[in-house]
C-alpha cells in the first residue's frame, strides 16, 4: 500500500511538474485573446513578435511541413469591404477556411456602415452570429465604434489611417530574407500614408530605424509623427524625416514604397503624379543604400513608382511580402481567437 501511495504521489508530482512547465511556457507568450486589432500602436514588441512567430509557424506547419490544423473550425468571420481588395480578401478567406472557419464576405451592397443601420447596431448584430469582423474601411473611426460596441474581436483590413495587417507581413518578409530586424534600416520613399504610418507605430519597438521621404504637402500625419518620434527616442533609434528621396534611401536595407494615388484619390491623380516626380525606385536609388538592399511594395504597384528593372529583380521581395499577407493574417485570427502556442523556436527579431 505504502508503494502504491508512493507512486501516485511521484507522478503527481511529476504531473504537477510537467502542468508547472506547461504554465510557464504559455506564461512566456503574449496574451492576445480577445483583443481587437486596429493598430500596431495598441501592442508593444512582444506581442507583435508573439503574432509574427505564430505567422512563421502556421507557414512551416502547413506550407512545409503539410499539416492539417482546423484551429478555427466552427469559427467564422465577417469581413466588411468598403473598399474592393486582393491580397487582404483572398489572404483572409484562403487562410481562415484553411484553418477550418466559415469567413463570409460582405461589400456595400451587402452592409452600408452607418447608412441603414448604424454602426451601434452593425457591431451588436455581427457579435451575435460571428466570433470576429475584419473590416476594410474608408474611416478608422468607423472601425474605432465597432471595437467599442462590439462584444468580439474588431480587426482592421485597412483605414486611411492605418494598415497593420500589410506591415505584419512586410516584417516576416524581411525577418525571413535577413534572419533578424534589429538594428535594420528602411526607407520609405513615397506618400505620406496608411501604410507609412503603420511602419511608423513600429518599427521602432523592433529596433529597426526609420528613413522617410514625402513630397512637401505628402508628409504623414502630424500626430503620428509625434507618437513615432516618441517611440523612437524610447527606443534608442532613428527617425529621420526628408523631401529628399536619395537622401532618405542613404545607408538603407529596406527601400520600400506604395501606390501615390490611393482608392478615393482618383481626382488628385495629375497633381499627385506631379508633386511625386522624381520619386520613382530605380537601382539609382539603389546605389546609395545599403549593399544588402531589398525592395517592398505592398502592391498593386504602378511603373512610376518603381522601375521594371527593381520591381522584377533578385533584390524584390514583392511577392513573397504579397504572400505573407496569408500567414499573417492567420496569425491575427488564430492568436484573437484561441490561445495557439506555436511549436517552432521563436525566431530570431
Amino acid at each position: 500500500m505504502f508503494h502504491l501511495r508512493a507512486l501516485l504521489s511521484a507522478a503527481s508530482v511529476g504531473h504537477s511538474r510537467t502542468i508547472a512547465r506547461h504554465f510557464r511556457s504559455s506564461s512566456n507568450n503574449a496574451q492576445l485573446k480577445g483583443r481587437h486589432f486596429l493598430t500596431l500602436k495598441n501592442f508593444n514588441a512582444e506581442e507583435i513578435k508573439q503574432l509574427l512567430w505564430v505567422a512563421a509557424d502556421l507557414k512551416s506547419r502547413i506550407k512545409h511541413k503539410g499539416e492539417h490544423l482546423p484551429l478555427l473550425q466552427g469559427k467564422s468571420l465577417a469581413m466588411i469591404f468598403e473598399k474592393r481588395s486582393t491580397r487582404t480578401r483572398l489572404s483572409t478567406e484562403t487562410g481562415f477556411a484553411l484553418l477550418g472557419g466559415h469567413p463570409c464576405f460582405l461589400t456595400t451592397e451587402d452592409i452600408h456602415l452607418g447608412v441603414n443601420e448604424n454602426l451601434r447596431d452593425t457591431a451588436r448584430v455581427l457579435s451575435g452570429m460571428t466570433d470576429a469582423v475584419l473590416a476594410r474601411v474608408y474611416r478608422h473611426s468607423d472601425l474605432d465604434l465597432l471595437a467599442q460596441e462590439a462584444s468580439i474581436p474588431i480587426v482592421n483590413g485597412l483605414s486611411e489611417l492605418y494598415h497593420p495587417l500589410q506591415i505584419l507581413a512586410d516584417y516576416l518578409t524581411i525577418q525571413e530574407h535577413y534572419g533578424h530586424l534589429k538594428g535594420l534600416t528602411v526607407s520609405w520613399i513615397g506618400d505620406g500614408n496608411n501604410v507609412l504610418h503603420s511602419i511608423m507605430m513600429s518599427a521602432a519597438k523592433f529596433g529597426m530605424h526609420l528613413r522617410v521621404a514625402t513630397p512637401k504637402g505628402f508628409e504623414p500625419d502630424a500626430n503620428i509623427t509625434k507618437a513615432a518620434e516618441l517611440l523612437s527616442k524610447q527606443s534608442g533609434t532613428q527617425l529621420f524625416l526628408t523631401n529628399d528621396p536619395l537622401e532618405a534611401a542613404s545607408g538603407a536595407n529596406i527601400l520600400v514604397t506604395d501606390t501615390w494615388v490611393s482608392m478615393g484619390q482618383e481626382e488628385e491623380k495629375q497633381k499627385r503624379l506631379k508633386a511625386f516626380q522624381g520619386y520613382q525606385i530605380t537601382m539609382q536609388t539603389g546605389k546609395v543604400a545599403s549593399p544588402n538592399w531589398t525592395f517592398l511594395h505592398c502592391l498593386p504597384r504602378k511603373p512610376e513608382e518603381v522601375d521594371d528593372e527593381v520591381f522584377y529583380s533578385e533584390r524584390s521581395l514583392v511577392f513573397q511580402e504579397a504572400e505573407n499577407r496569408k500567414w499573417t493574417v492567420m496569425a491575427v485570427m488564430v492568436s484573437l481567437l484561441t490561445e495557439y502556442s506555436p511549436q517552432m523556436p521563436k525566431p530570431s527579431f
